[in-house]
């Protein structure tokens, strides 16, 4: 990775954050949500999911809940998680991250949001 390479660092649960290169992480999922009522621009609290893939077939899953552009009360506590899903046969193991998925939106109180997550996936062939 080269010093000029844009990289992203992500915090973990139970674990040291991560710092990876966008480029060799990128998103092939995601999920976002804001508090009603009105437009994401006055929302208080948004949630943002990404799930991130390596080539080598690793996944990252992450998200949080963090301060919308109408701000919040002072004192609000804003959760994150995040997992590394290891790979199965050098192919991404999409039982595993379907868990970590349920499991990063449940700890920041947006479980609404794991099935658009989900969705974003590349299908399955069947």
């Amino acid at each position: 990775m080269s010093t000029t390479d844009p990289t992203i660092t992500i915090p973990m649960t139970g674990r040291r954050p991560v710092r990876a290169s966008k480029a060799d992480w990128p998103v092939v999922a995601r999920g976002n949500a804001h508090d009603p009522p009105g437009h994401e621009c006055q929302a208080n609290t948004i949630w943002i999911v990404r799930v991130r893939e390596h080539a080598d077939g690793r996944r990252i899953v992450y998200g949080r809940q963090d301060e919308g552009p109408g701000g919040q009360h002072a004192g609000v506590v804003n959760p994150y998680a995040g997992y590394m899903v290891a790979p199965v046969d050098g192919a991404p193991d999409d039982a595993a991250t379907v868990d970590a998925v349920l499991r990063v939106c449940r700890t920041i109180g947006a479980e609404h949001l794991a099935q658009y997550t989900l969705a974003d996936l590349r299908p399955e062939d069947v």
